[in-house]
């Protein structure tokens, strides 16, 4: 007999990318669920325990990193990381969040189904160039320690901070990431609270000292 097809639960906020996936995938694996966002991708995982989660980075509700914190210890599921997003914070954050793999979206369709399959195993899987940073991160002696302040920021806050440091207006911002400038406003304000900062200049100035710009 054959082995049973690895279940699979698919979370990108953008249903063409799922659709197109699913087409890549074809018969390899078994697509028990799908989600857009945080809250719906919890539950989905919750509810059908999948073999193996394929996980967008930059999700609504906090992205990859705050469904891996969510879950954390509840769900028996592998955790691959599936984004567009080669930067090197990107796949640390996900890795030391529990992640067991991050591959671009560059990867072909047999290439992701054997990622999942060894995923799935308990291998841990990375794009060739991204194994690097993991490597550097983790391997280097002087590798920085945990930062507390960095750790309570979710993904999508980080990714307003960056471009915030880098001098977008606001509304230069909602229009980068395709979110709203009151949902911009609701980032900073969160970020400000989080971190005891006064102004987008002190938070520029502690994006730079952390290198997230």
């Amino acid at each position: 007999m054959s082995e049973p097809l690895k279940r699979v639960v698919l979370v990108d906020d953008h249903q063409m990318f799922r659709t197109g996936a699913k087409a890549e995938l074809g018969g390899g694996v078994e697509i028990v669920g799908e989600a857009g966002d945080v809250d719906e991708a919890v539950s989905v995982i919750r509810a059908t325990r999948p073999d193996v989660v394929l996980l967008d980075v930059h999700l609504p509700g906090g992205g990859g990193i705050e469904v891996l914190r969510r879950l954390h210890g509840a769900v028996p599921s592998k955790f691959l990381a599936l984004s567009v997003s080669d930067a090197a914070e990107d796949v640390i954050g996900v890795v030391r969040g529990g992640a067991r793999g991050y591959v671009t979206k560059t990867i072909s369709g047999p290439e992701l189904t054997d990622a999942i399959g060894r995923v799935a195993e308990g291998d841990a899987v990375f794009s060739p160039r991204l194994a690097g940073f993991v490597l550097d991160a983790f391997a280097a002696t002087d590798a920085p320690s945990v930062d507390p302040e960095l750790d309570q920021i979710t993904q999508r806050e980080r990714d307003v901070l960056r471009l915030i440091a880098r001098g977008y207006a606001y509304k230069e911002i909602a229009k980068e990431l395709f979110i709203s400038v009151k949902t911009v406003e609701t980032h900073v304000s969160s970020v400000l609270r989080k971190l005891q900062l006064s102004n987008r200049h002190e938070l520029s100035r502690w994006a730079a000292a952390r290198r997230l710009v």
